[in-house]
């Protein structure tokens, strides 16, 4: 007889090593598949609790993880990005999603003769998904087929360590002292407590169910033993966005406290059902003896389960976290979360909407500085200046934080709005920097009392005119390519230069002829060049994303 020994204890970590690479490979590549996807389902989000627990279900089965999930949501909401309102539906989402990891291992549990349940038996589908996803990362030429081909590695090696695993277990089925320990299990308290420490240690409840379902396939224990084990994995796997938590704002601790406080409720709630269901009427499946699918059975009939029942109290679990962590002072400064960087296609859809909000910015600022030349208002200068500092902020983190999502596994697609985000933000430096001497140029005219003549008032009325339509044009050009407004942007860009040479033409002239003060030469030259070079910078931002609509639509054969 076969005895649990020191090989078994290495083979059981190595099957663990197996599972986690596997899990992490499948998870990533499945996300480069989805790429742009992603930030299609995060657009659908709003305050409503439904659309956000569907999102929940979809990026965690994508993921295949509830607690990087979670933790992307504290950096989300620790970043301004998403409210605790929309981040407790997510939450609730994530649990459901999670399920589907389960539902691929009770592969493993597989019985029969029938060659149809032979063929998908992880002895027989591993290695020939092994090799299939081998063939297709090294001979398909796509981006896309390698990183199908790289899913099915990523299976195969998940279920590989699945295999180790269980074989490592098969010596604990003859082990009176294990089984005796099993006895345990019976206690539901003990059970919900094996479940929250291991989760815990792990840090994934996929795994601690896969851990669970390849202890069923060699040890006999019962479905009332593994359902408060599913109980307490729920509660275990909240310790990672609890240490995720530290050092982060009040409202992104709020996301950990009702991860924490909706899992426990729906342990405690079900635990009562299951003890009183069971004491008074005999439950049937207690005694059942568990295997991988039964146990997928129970982990989403729990998950589901609770998640319907605590679905209509969001507002109490928002009331907890609000009773649990005390309002702090919050910085309006942009802080984009490291945590972000767990799902970098999302974490690109945010920058980019972090990129839009800055570009709207500094299109304040350069209409608010054109406006002084006829209004001067200090007040509208100190608006300036605020926002001057949010926007130094804003470039310099957006550009940090682009380089790292870089430096990630992506699709291709995303590679090319890292590089043209990046160009954007670079025109936009540009054109805040064209503001700011724009708005020295209206404050010196002031200082001096400079007057402008009623021929330069018109002129620059007209200059400046179009250029606030070239610079709202090309904000709008940012948020969505549209070719009908960068065609309209490159007329008024030719119409602006037209304007602007005549304009220096009239102003060499009055000063040669002695009409204007020869001080003003060089003041009045580097306005009208300033309001020209913003509009050069815009024409860069339009041909930028001329090109890179040309590309996508090409990509997908439409020219």
């Amino acid at each position: 007889m076969e005895s649990f020994n020191l090989f078994c204890i290495l083979e059981l970590l190595g099957g663990l090593a197996f599972f986690l690479y596997g899990m992490h490979i499948m998870s990533a590549s499945l996300e480069k598949i989805a790429g742009g996807k992603l930030e299609k389902i995060l657009k659908t989000m709003t305050s409503n609790p439904l659309k956000g627990l569907t999102l929940g279900v979809g990026v965690t089965a994508v993921i295949q993880s509830s607690s990087a999930v979670t933790v992307m949501l504290v950096g989300l909401v620790n970043s301004g990005l998403m409210k605790l309102s929309q981040a407790i539906g997510v939450i609730m989402g994530s649990n459901i999603g999670t399920t589907a990891t389960a539902w691929i291992l009770s592969l493993a549990g597989l019985e029969g003769d029938n060659p149809l349940i032979k063929f998908f038996k992880p002895d027989s589908l591993t290695p020939l998904l092994a090799f299939v996803g081998m063939l297709m990362f090294f001979v398909a030429k796509s981006n896309k087929n390698k990183s199908f081909g790289t899913v099915f590695l990523g299976f195969s090696i998940l279920m590989t360590g699945m295999i180790f695993m269980s074989s490592s277990m098969s010596p604990l089925s003859n082990c009176p002292k294990f089984v005796n320990l099993l006895t345990l299990f019976d206690n539901p308290l003990f059970g919900v407590a094996i479940g929250t420490l291991l989760t815990a240690i792990i840090q994934s409840s996929s795994v601690s169910v896969g851990m669970l379902q390849a202890l069923a396939l060699k040890v006999n224990i019962t479905c009332g033993a593994a359902l408060p084990i599913i109980m307490g994995q729920n509660i275990g796997t909240c310790i990672t966005a609890i240490i995720s938590s530290v050092g982060v704002n009040s409202n992104a601790k709020k996301v950990a406290v009702v991860h924490l406080s909706f899992n426990i409720l729906g342990t405690l709630i079900f635990l009562i059902l299951f003890l009183i269901g069971n004491s008074f009427f005999k439950l049937q499946f207690v005694n059942e003896v568990a295997n991988p699918a039964n146990i997928a059975v129970i982990h989403s009939i729990f998950n589901i389960g609770t998640t319907l029942l605590l679905l209509p109290f969001v507002k109490v679990l928002e009331k907890i976290a609000n009773l649990v962590i005390k309002e702090e002072t919050e910085s309006s400064a942009l802080v984009l979360d490291e945590r972000l960087l767990l799902s970098p296609d999302l974490a690109l859809f945010e920058v980019k909407e972090k990129v839009v909000e800055m570009v709207d910015m500094i299109k304040s600022n350069l209409i608010y500085s054109t406006k002084l030349f006829k209004n001067y208002n200090p007040k509208k200068v100190l608006v300036i200046t605020n926002n001057e500092n949010l926007i130094s902020s804003y470039e310099n983190e957006l550009k940090s934080f682009l380089i790292k999502i870089s430096n990630k596994e992506l699709a291709e697609e995303n590679s090319q709005k890292i590089a043209q985000l990046l160009m954007i933000i670079n025109d936009f430096q540009q054109i805040n920097m064209l503001s700011k001497e724009i708005l020295a140029i209206a404050e010196q005219k002031t200082l001096n009392k400079i007057t402008f003549s009623d021929e330069l008032i018109s002129d620059l009325k007209a200059i400046v005119q179009a250029n606030r339509e070239i610079i709202r044009s090309t904000t709008e050009i940012v948020k969505k390519t549209d070719l009908i407004l960068i065609g309209r942007v490159e007329v008024l860009k030719q119409n602006l230069s037209e304007l602007v040479y005549k304009a220096k033409n009239k102003h060499i002239k009055n000063i040669q002829n002695g009409s204007m003060p020869l001080e003003f030469d060089n003041f009045i030259l580097n306005l009208f060049t300033n309001l020209e070079r913003v509009s050069e910078h815009c024409i860069n931002i339009c041909v930028l994303k001329k090109q890179n609509k040309k590309i996508v639509n090409s990509a997908c054969g439409t020219i």
